[in-house]
């Protein structure tokens, strides 16, 4: 059951976005509309159940809108709605953050590329 009442902000947005998948969902989503086949390529460890479950939960909360194709086959796309564009900033803050983390335990990769547009966009 869902909860509609929080007690602090903080708890509303890990509603929102938690979990590993929605936030890489959402900086795949930060540069550009993609079609679902596009994100699974882009997430090759996510399930097709679960990529069809965030990107369900996700278009929910008003964060990535679907648009629906009347094609055969069928075309899918997903784009941030203007209150998900408002995560950007927080995506970036994350990556510069996570950047810095992995510099201080030297596990960054060699020649890191982790702003928009995405790397994996330019496939």
């Amino acid at each position: 059951m869902k909860k509609t009442f929080y007690e602090c902000p903080v708890e509303a947005t890990i509603a929102a976005v938690g979990g590993k998948w929605k936030i890489l969902i959402l900086w795949k989503l930060g540069d550009r509309t993609r079609r679902y086949g596009e994100l699974k390529r882009l997430l090759p460890e996510i399930t097709e159940k679960m990529l069809i479950a965030q990107l369900r939960e996700l278009e929910a909360s008003g964060i990535i809108s679907r648009t629906s194709y009347g094609e055969v086959p069928p075309r899918v796309e997903y784009s941030l709605t203007p209150h998900g564009e408002k995560l950007k900033p927080v995506l970036e803050a994350m990556c510069g953050w996570g950047q810095e983390h992995l510099r201080q335990h030297k596990r960054e990769a060699p020649n890191p590329v982790y702003v928009w547009p995405d790397p994996a966009s330019m496939l």
